[in-house]
């Protein structure tokens, strides 16, 4: 069996808008077996409250197509190592990304995103 792979913000967001790299999300996100860390719940709800619209559709969507995953103690020991490790290497790097990416090595699986940032690991998955 195939391990269900992660789906980061960047992903949904593109996929909410219908963009081409949303597109290349889609069979990801509607095959209804994905992972969404929590945080990517909260940066997600984040931009679109910023923005003035309304995400709770779009929230309920999320959790009906993919396990929300929770921020344990374990992956967020592990979201901090990776920060450490990933912010000299590469700018810009946030806390939510080492999140993201703690979660689907977690889950032995790769991220779905087209943020820059993941470029160049195995673990991701760029649209």
């Amino acid at each position: 069996m195939t391990p269900m792979e992660v789906i980061d913000t960047f992903a949904w967001i593109e996929y909410f808008a219908g963009s081409a790299k949303g597109e290349k999300a889609r069979p990801f996100i509607e095959k209804g077996d994905a992972i969404t860390p929590a945080l990517v719940i909260a940066e997600f709800t984040d931009k679109y409250v910023r923005e003035g619209m309304d995400p709770t559709e779009r929230l309920k969507f999320m959790r009906t197509k993919s396990m929300v995953a929770p921020l344990d103690d374990e992956i967020g020991e592990a979201a901090g190592r990776i920060s450490a490790e990933r912010r000299s290497k590469v700018k810009g790097w946030g806390l939510v990304d080492s999140c993201v990416l703690a979660t689907a090595r977690a889950k032995g699986t790769k991220v779905v995103t087209g943020d820059s940032h993941f470029e160049g690991l195995g673990e991701a998955i760029i649209i």
